[in-house]
């Protein structure tokens, strides 16, 4: 499976900067996000596209006001969204310039709406957010675009990612990555449950990674080391220009420290290989071997007096050992002097 040029089936993983609300209403600010993401070592940046009627009702109530212990409790979903959302005529610039400087850029759609727009602009990927993995008819018509589809499920049951990838293969689309994801702001490093990752690949038959909300860089090199093939963070040029996700998004220093070290992790990982290298050849020379640890004459039986297993490993392998217990010496063995057959 690839997104664009890269192949998910490598020993490579994928790296997305999402920009989500950190342009903070500034177009400059997305494009110099961009610019960064490229030079820290993403391989996409991923938008987010809607606008607060898209998402949500301009009303009062009670139950469109946001509570529960979030880093936005007391503000109004409409309110917040329309401070947050990318403006849509900037898309154009924002998809050209990306591509003018060779890095991924694709998107997340919260209506079909959204996803006809993006269309126009040939996405390499679509994202559906964790909150629209219950919105089966947005899930549906994306995977009808013939596109890689990444599927948070952070707030999802088993029933729901079972359902969600039913769909996006009976709409003949196969080419499918689930994310595990913690659907906090910031998430709690006990709520990652990371094992989960290799388990969705598993169940599901399909490509898995870790869209991340903890703080800090662990959780992803972790998510590596259990087989993540797509990592997903939020990335933002300043945590000074502040914003509605500033608090849970990695920096310039931070987000390349994660790239340095998943790239490191991917080397250390490697592959299951009981060869024997060059490397390993040389170095066996301070292994253990069979060596006379005192003058032996021709004629004298062979005992645990005369004979050790010590470095380097020169001389008889240590397996001979009880072979050459009680066997008589034919000729004569100086202190220090190696056994051989």
């Amino acid at each position: 499976m690839k997104i664009g040029n890269f192949d998910l089936n490598g020993k490579k993983t994928y790296i997305i900067a999402e920009l989500s609300a950190n342009h903070n209403g500034s177009l400059q600010n997305a494009l110099d996000t961009i610019k960064a993401a490229k030079d820290v070592g993403a391989d996409a940046i991923k938008l987010q596209t809607y606008t607060a009627d898209t998402i949500t009702l301009n009303s009062d109530n009670e139950d469109f006001m946001i509570n529960g212990g979030t880093l936005w409790d007391g503000e109004k979903l409409y309110e917040l969204y329309e401070k947050a959302y990318t403006p849509w005529e900037w898309h154009k610039e924002l998809f050209s310039y990306a591509r003018e400087i060779g890095i991924d850029i694709f998107s997340t759609p919260f209506d079909k709406s959204a996803v006809d727009f993006l269309q126009d602009f040939d996405p390499c990927a679509y994202k559906i957010a964790s909150f629209e993995i219950t919105d089966y008819e947005l899930i549906r018509y994306t995977a009808t675009k013939n596109k890689p589809i990444i599927i948070s499920t952070g707030i999802a049951t088993i029933d729901e990612i079972e359902d969600a990838v039913g769909i996006c293969r009976d709409a003949g689309n196969d080419d499918i990555v689930l994310l595990k994801c913690t659907s906090s702001y910031p998430a709690p490093l006990e709520d990652a449950n990371l094992k989960t990752i290799p388990d969705l690949a598993r169940k599901f038959g399909v490509i898995s990674g870790f869209s991340d909300h903890t703080l800090g860089i662990i959780a992803p090199i972790v998510a590596v080391s259990l087989g993540a093939k797509v990592i997903e963070k939020h990335f933002i040029l300043d945590k000074s220009i502040g914003g509605p996700d500033s608090d849970f998004s990695l920096d310039k220093k931070e987000f390349k420290e994660m790239v340095d070290a998943i790239r490191a992790t991917e080397k250390l990982l490697g592959k299951v290989d009981y060869t024997m290298t060059d490397n390993k050849i040389k170095s066996r020379r301070f292994s253990r071997s069979l060596y006379a640890c005192k003058d032996i004459k021709k004629g004298e039986e062979f005992t645990l007096e005369n004979i050790k297993s010590v470095r380097p490993g020169y001389g008889l392998h240590p397996k001979h050992l009880k072979d050459v217990l009680g066997t008589i010496a034919s000729k004569n063995y100086k202190f220090a002097q190696r056994l051989k057959l």
